[in-house]
């Protein structure tokens, strides 16, 4: 059997798992409730995956066992309950992990492995299933010891990695390893070099972009599909979005603007994924205008908002001006929550993407927020520069437009980036040609 087939062979099998049974901690009766939210979340990631939870267990703790993260007496009690693999919501160590094995007698994982295997199912563009394969065997690196429960000496000839007798297995599939994220990372650095040059292309369009940022499940897909009828995949799962999609979209004022839907984000997000994802992640970066968008309707929209804004600041993007979106208002039962968001966040609109409600709302706030961006000029240009003519008509937004002689005077709406190419052609206050306006 091919050795990098070997590795992955323990990964393949969960896929042929049926049941879960999940196990959470908290250290305090306060973060019970929090603990119980964690199992539901994890919950709806093994609903994701095609695993049925048979239990979830939020377990009181003191103290960590350094060997085994729970108590030799709890896992006990543990054992006795059903599920093809055990999932802590935690994460666990890789020597905690392979005593748990050798207790529960069955595999088990924590949560960063589990939302790995969900991405990996779920990726279809060539960029974000190297992102997950990239992940992947970083995170399997440290747990070369449980996938090779056995360190039998290879012989020389076995293969073009083997150095001689002596060598031991886990040895091999280190380099192994090695030599897969060099070429993984050599083909994500080729993809993100073709991305680059998208963006670059939308930043010389002049129009202005919207990144939709948010939770998982949030209704981001929703959301573009309400707007562009883009037909993107909106499952009510998580991460049923992995792949940007970005679609044009016409604003009642006849501004064009591009619309970006992002992976979602989660709390307890691996920092594997946070790095492995950072290109998909930077449309959120490199966009004008963010829409963050709220599940308002979800008992931890606030916790949740606040994770988005934590990994935000992790990728750096601490600048941008924000929409806080909140979705779901016809499910929300708490009138109070959405009352709350408007007071931290100033800048909030409240809306249903499935009823497509309040959407006028949304828009409006999308159009002030633009011109924020943009300033309103009066210019007198002569027709030999109709080259810049042509320029401001395709980037900014005219207002009105007139002919004097052999120039042409506009009154438009240009992005900031052009406020250098226009300033010889400025109108004063006392000029004439103002009159015209």
């Amino acid at each position: 059997m091919n050795k990098e087939n070997v590795i992955h062979k323990e990964y393949r099998e969960l896929n042929d798992l049926k049941t879960a049974l999940l196990i959470s901690t908290y250290r305090s009766a306060a973060g019970k409730k929090e603990c119980e939210e964690f199992l539901d979340e994890l919950e709806n990631l093994c609903t994701t995956f095609g695993l049925t939870v048979t239990q979830k267990v939020p377990c009181s703790i003191k103290k960590f066992d350094a060997a085994t993260y729970l108590g030799k007496g709890k896992i006990q009690e543990l054992t006795l309950l059903e599920g093809d693999v055990v999932i802590f919501d935690d994460e666990i160590l890789p020597h905690q992990q392979r005593n748990l094995e050798e207790l529960f007698k069955r595999p088990v994982i924590d949560r960063t492995e589990l939302i790995l295997e969900v991405f990996a199912k779920r990726a279809q563009t060539k960029e974000a299933r190297l992102q997950i394969e990239l992940a992947k065997v970083k995170y399997q690196f440290p747990r070369l010891k449980r996938l090779w429960t056995h360190l039998s000496r290879q012989s020389a000839g076995g293969g073009a990695y083997l150095k001689g007798e002596g060598e031991k297995q886990i040895e091999i599939d280190k380099r192994l390893l090695k030599v897969r994220v060099d070429r993984l990372e050599k083909e994500l650095e080729e993809v993100r070099s073709h991305r680059d040059t998208q963006r670059r292309a939308r930043v010389r369009s002049g129009i202005p972009t919207f990144a939709i940022i948010g939770y998982t499940n949030a209704g981001k897909s929703t959301l573009l599909n309400a707007l562009t009828e883009a037909g993107v995949l909106a499952e009510d799962k998580l991460f049923a979005t992995l792949d940007t999609t970005t679609r044009k979209y016409v604003l009642p004022n006849k501004q064009e603007v591009l619309l970006i839907d992002t992976v979602g984000f989660i709390r307890k997000i691996p920092h594997t994924l946070v790095a492995a994802f950072k290109s998909t992640l930077e449309e959120a970066i490199h966009t004008d205008i963010l829409l963050h968008l709220v599940d308002v309707s979800h008992a931890a929209a606030e916790s949740q908002a606040e994770s988005t804004y934590e990994v935000l600041k992790e990728l750096g993007v601490t600048h941008q001006p924000v929409i806080t979106v909140l979705n779901k208002v016809d499910k929300c039962q708490n009138p109070l929550m959405i009352q709350k968001f408007r007071i931290k966040y100033p800048k909030t609109v409240a809306i249903s993407a499935t009823n497509r409600t309040g959407f006028e709302d949304l828009l409006d706030i999308m159009i002030k927020e633009i011109s924020n961006l943009r300033k309103v000029v009066k210019l007198r240009i002569p027709q030999s520069h109709y080259d810049l003519v042509s320029l401001l008509m395709r980037e900014g937004r005219v207002l009105t437009s007139d002919y004097e002689g052999n120039d042409v005077l506009l009154h438009v709406e240009i992005p900031r980036h052009l406020e250098n190419k226009v300033l010889p052609f400025l109108m004063r206050e006392d000029d004439a040609y103002g009159q015209s306006f």
